[in-house]
């Protein structure tokens, strides 16, 4: 390109071209008037320029005009500037046709510069403008390939110029000559006397080369302070994060200038120690500034280099030298990129681990640098969920407890840095689904309920929520009783939770179904029916088999509750949504029927007896093969013998033996059956259940007493040879007293009686009498009465012989046999009376006044010889009165003992029959009254 000097020395050629040609024309014009002009007078000619039209034209014609102009002014005193011009135009004109591709910059293309320059010098040896033409000479033959020429132009223009103006850039392009030529060492005293000078323009350009320059001699220290000068230059305290791109402000040649530096730098530095030889340079606020790039491009160099540790620990060493460094974060990244890039797992994780201890939420480098702490937060929560992940799919493999915790703590890092972060959520199911896994079912339901209902709704919410459910019934396997109601109640509410947050999720209705069995197992039986109540209220409605167990949890709450009419409705529906043969089918049936049976039940002790007579017999209609079924029929039999309804209790009583005869009821159902059959008079049916009774207990005394009632009701029904039979087992079995005994013999007599077998009847009766009389010590009252009225029935047979003694003749042998039947009769009455017992001795004191009264009656009444003459019989009816007499006075003397008794209140049948005979006997003083307080005075 032109340089701005060249381009007005180019203006400057065209004014003076077209004033010369201005004055040519206008010296044809005054060749009339005046004398041909001259170089001298055209020097000294006035021409008036006006304003400049502009030039039409390019170098080619500037170079023209200038080569026109030596040609025909040899003198002319601007002679030397217009060579001067001439040779920078064509340099000029070189470049700009290299510019265009027109010219290919070789050393025939500067060939004419080099010339004209060559001849200006050869002209004017001593012009004090030379340094300039030097200048241009040394850059033309530089440009031209000719270094060596250029390299001797320039010596010769600092060498004879000290002091031009062009020193610098001339020392400057002899510094680039000469390491070009590789004479470094006189090439950095090039640029070091340029960096001396006092141009600014060339001190990024002279620094680098002088760096350069040293590099190429070994002098590594010393270019490293020339580069660091001209990174100091160009981007000390200039923003950009990492990486060169990120500069702002630079121009094209600036940013080549900048990463040529830095990597020239940086192979400084690796050719030193690395990173540790950074320190030393970065003296100075403008170096700080930049520090971050110098560990980074030296670690880049690293890379290319396939260093990799290398640039790993470069990029290390300033996260750890500037902790607090905005850029740190960054650096700290590369770490980790390069390890894993290059497959170092391990040391990429613990690097990521240093990574977001060194920048998480509580670092204090967030306290230093909130802005570099925001940038790095991305890289942040990347490797919280990769340390996370990483330590979720070890413990998955080894199961092992410590790699559990670690991921559970990056987990939480990761939370606790980011709860708001979109993936939060996620990461959080996560770090729950770990707790699980490692058996820490608490802190794993905590989370999933977090993740379900502590982030808005997501496509994990339901999930969470659910397994939160799982990680509290596997809590509960894990305590003892004392802790496990608790825990339940927590999953209860968990479990509710979730169903009114995700009322259609699929699992709503079994999760409701799951809590309302829970709490009535809680005995929260409000609650359980609730909830059992929202799973019969679904819409659709829930699955068969919840709404069962909901039916179930109503029922048995309110049988619980004693509401047994509502539970023998919700038993009811229960049992249509249990198929035939399912196994629980018969518990349910066993509800049911329970639920009515407790409605009798409660019937009954409110004293409403219908009421519940109703109820016990529908437990055979809604649940006819239950068990309490038998209970229910015999409570209802019981309760209608309550109400003394005997038929419809026999009915039921009858059915029960029928239905049930192995039920441990049956003996009750005997007894009741006994007393029913009794109760209507059917008294053969009620001695059957009795001897039931006797033939299915083992209690002696039981079956002594029910083998005893049935004789009693045997003989009520006439059915003697039974009843006989029952008192014969009983004497024989069951007689476990004298009393007893004694009274088993006495109605064989009675029966045996009533059979006509009078000898059994009388032996029986000695049997009482005997058994009396050997007691001794054991005779109680009841046996002495027994035995008593056993002596005075024997005394029958000595009353009957008496009676069968006619008195007929022979009367003398007659009367004998007779009165000693007498006495046989009386000495039995008498053997009764002994007994001291009442009723007896009133008796046998009857029979006795009784047998004298018939003595004396049978002597009057004897037959009368049939030889006495009338006399002889009046005098022989006389003696028999006189006889008979005194019979009839003992027979009063004994009625009126007999009838003294009852003044002591003993007014039995012997002793009014006494009255009646004493009536007769002494109709005046007894007929009247018999039991006047005067006629016991007079018996007294």
């Amino acid at each position: 390109m032109p340089s701005a000097e060249s381009l007005f020395a180019k203006r400057v050629l065209v004014v003076l071209v077209a004033a010369s040609l201005g004055a040519c024309a206008g010296g044809k014009r005054a060749a009339r008037t005046d004398e041909p002009p001259t170089l001298k007078t055209l020097a000294s000619r006035r021409v008036d320029v006006g304003p400049d039209p502009g030039v039409q034209g390019g170098p080619d014609q500037a170079i023209a005009a200038y080569k026109k102009f030596l040609e025909v002014s040899p003198k002319a005193p601007q002679r030397a500037e217009a060579m001067r011009r001439l040779g920078d135009l064509e340099m000029d004109s070189v470049d700009e046709r290299q510019v265009a591709g027109t010219a290919t910059g070789t050393a025939s293309d500067y060939r004419a510069a080099i010339a004209r320059y060559q001849d200006y010098l050869r002209q004017f040896p001593n012009d004090p403008g030379n340094d300039r033409v030097l200048y241009q000479l040394s850059r033309a033959q530089e440009q031209g390939g000719d270094l060596e020429a250029a390299l001797k132009t320039l010596d010769r223009l600092v060498g004879s110029y000290p002091k031009t103006a062009y020193r610098d850039e001339a020392q400057f392009r002899r510094g680039e000559l000469l390491f070009a030529t590789r004479d470094y060492t006189r090439a950095e005293q090039a640029y070091t006397t340029v960096l001396a000078g006092e141009t600014d323009r060339l001190r990024d350009r002279a620094l680098y080369m002088q760096g350069w320059s040293q590099f190429k001699q070994g002098k590594l220290e010393e270019g490293l302070r020339a580069f660091f000068g001209v990174l100091d230059l160009k981007i000390a305290h200039r923003e950009g994060e990492g990486g060169l791109e990120t500069l702002e402000g630079l121009s094209r040649a600036d940013r080549e200038l900048v990463e040529d530096t830095f990597r020239v730098t940086s192979l400084s530095l690796a050719n030193l120690q690395g990173a540790a030889s950074i320190a030393p340079y970065v003296d100075s606020d403008e170096r700080r500034s930049y520090e971050f790039r110098v560990y980074e491009q030296l670690g880049e160099l690293y890379l290319k280099q396939e260093r990799v540790k290398d640039a790993a620990d470069t990029f290390g060493a300033f996260a750890r030298l500037r902790p607090l460094h905005a850029q740190a974060p960054q650096l700290q990244a590369r770490v980790i990129e390069i390890y894993q890039r290059n497959g170092f797992a391990n040391l990429a994780l613990d690097a990521k681990k240093d990574y977001v201890t060194r920048y998480g939420v509580d670092s204090e480098f967030r306290r230093a640098n909130e802005a570099g702490w925001e940038r790095a937060q991305p890289l942040v929560k990347t490797h919280l969920a990769e340390l996370a992940q990483h330590y979720h799919a070890s413990a998955q493999k080894s199961k092992s407890s410590a790699d559990y915790q670690e991921a559970v703590k990056w987990y939480r890092a990761s939370l606790a840095s980011f709860p708001d972060d979109a993936d939060a959520p996620k990461a959080n199911f996560l770090l729950a689904e770990l707790l699980f896994e490692d058996g820490q079912f608490a802190d794993a339901a905590q989370e999933y309920e977090k993740t379900a209902y502590g982030y808005p709704a997501g496509a994990r919410s339901a999930d969470a929520g659910y397994a939160a459910l799982l990680a509290f019934a596997n809590q509960e396997k894990r305590v003892d009783a004392a802790q496990r109601e608790p825990l339940q109640r927590a999953g209860v509410d968990s479990a509710l939770r979730f169903a009114s947050t995700f009322p259609a999720d699929p699992r709503a209705s079994m999760v409701l179904t799951n809590s309302a069995e829970k709490l009535f197992a809680l005995k929260d039986g409000e609650r359980a029916v609730s909830v059992a109540q929202q799973v019969l209220a679904l819409n659709p409605p829930a699955p068969a088999a919840q709404r069962r167990v909901a039916w179930t949890v109503v029922a048995h709450t309110a049988f619980e509750r004693n509401d047994f009419a509502a539970a023998e409705k919700a038993y009811g529906e229960v049992l249509a949504l249990v198929p035939e043969k399912d196994a629980g089918r018969g518990e349910l049936t066993e509800r049911l029927a329970a639920s009515v049976y407790r409605q009798g039940e409660a019937a009954r002790s409110a004293g409403n007896a219908p009421e519940a007579v109703k109820h016990f017999e529908r437990v055979a209609a809604v649940a006819p093969n239950s068990a309490v079924r038998a209970t229910a029929q015999y409570d209802a039999a019981a309760a209608l013998i309550g109400m003394k309804d005997w038929p419809a209790a026999t009915k039921l009583l009858e059915d029960f033996r029928t239905r049930f005869p192995k039920h441990a009821l049956q003996d009750d159902v005997t007894t009741k059956l006994a007393v029913a059959y009794t109760e209507q008079r059917q008294w053969s049916a009620a001695a059957a259940e009795y001897e039931r009774i006797a033939a299915a207990k083992s209690d002696p005394a039981i079956v002594g007493a029910a083998v005893w009632q049935a004789a009693e009701l045997h003989e009520k029904a006439n059915a003697r040879p039974a009843a006989t039979k029952a008192y014969e087992r009983y004497l024989k079995q069951h007689a476990p007293t004298l009393d007893t005994g004694l009274e088993a013999r006495l109605r064989l007599a009675q029966l045996a009686k009533a059979d006509g077998n009078k000898a059994r009847e009388l032996a029986l009766m000695k049997e009482i009498a005997e058994a009396d009389r050997r007691a001794g010590a054991q005779r109680t009252d009841r046996s002495r009465f027994l035995g008593a009225s056993a002596t005075l029935a024997l005394a029958e047979p000595a009353l009957e012989a008496y009676r069968k003694v006619e008195l007929v003749e022979p009367l003398a042998r007659q009367l004998k046999l007779k009165k000693q039947k007498m006495e046989d009769a009386l000495k039995a009455y008498a053997a009764a009376a002994d007994y001291g017992v009442a009723e007896v001795t009133t008796a046998s004191t009857f029979h006795t006044a009784a047998l004298y009264q018939d003595f004396g009656r049978a002597m009057l009444k004897s037959e009368r010889p049939k030889k006495l003459s009338k006399l002889e019989l009046e005098q022989y009816n006389v003696l028999l009165e006189e006889q008979a007499f005194p019979f009839e006075e003992k027979a009063t003397e004994l009625h009126e003992t007999n009838a003294r008794r009852a003044a002591t209140g003993l007014y039995d049948e012997w002793v009014q029959k006494s009255f009646k005979a004493l009536a007769e006997l002494r109709p005046v003083r007894y007929g009247k009254n018999e039991r006047s307080e005067g006629a016991i005075d007079a018996i007294r």
